[in-house]
């Protein structure tokens, strides 16, 4: 009886922490549509698709592979955040701050990027498919910038 006992725990224990992980997840979304500020929140995987994240602060997020499909994120502070593997497509980013912030990986397909702090941001492997990239410096190997037509 014992056995079976230490069985069952041993077989549920990985749900509650499973339970958990979601929760503080769950939370720290709430807690940015709730409020626009999440400061190191944990969002990812997040589905943020459509969201109106204007002046949020996601200062140090964690936003890997989260889908920012078409959001809006004007004037939003991303300075750390990891993006990496994170939707983008068709997401309005002007005036975002994106400093040292973790883009590997992103797809911005058609995104709208203007007058974005990208300083010391890391940028490899982007998807850019017609993207609209307005004085905003997307660099290409370290610290050569990429040459963008319509540059102003």
């Amino acid at each position: 009886m014992k056995l079976q006992l230490l069985a069952a725990l041993a077989l549920a224990t990985p749900l509650f922490f499973t339970g958990a992980v979601k929760a503080d997840n769950s939370q720290d979304l709430q807690k940015l549509l709730t409020t626009g500020e999440c400061v190191g929140c944990r969002l990812e995987g997040a589905n943020l698709s459509s969201a109106h994240l204007i002046g949020a602060d996601l200062r140090n997020a964690n936003l890997q592979n989260a889908n920012l499909s078409g959001a809006n994120l004007e004037g939003a502070d991303l300075t750390g955040a990891n993006l990496s593997g994170a939707n983008l497509t068709s997401a309005y980013i002007t005036n975002v701050n994106l400093k040292q912030a973790n883009l590997d990986n992103a797809n911005l397909t058609r995104a709208k990027v203007y007058d974005s702090n990208v300083y010391r941001a890391s940028m490899d492997n982007l998807t850019l498919t017609d993207a609209e990239i307005y004085h905003t410096g997307i660099g290409i190997g370290g610290e050569d910038a990429v040459e963008i037509p319509d540059w102003k």
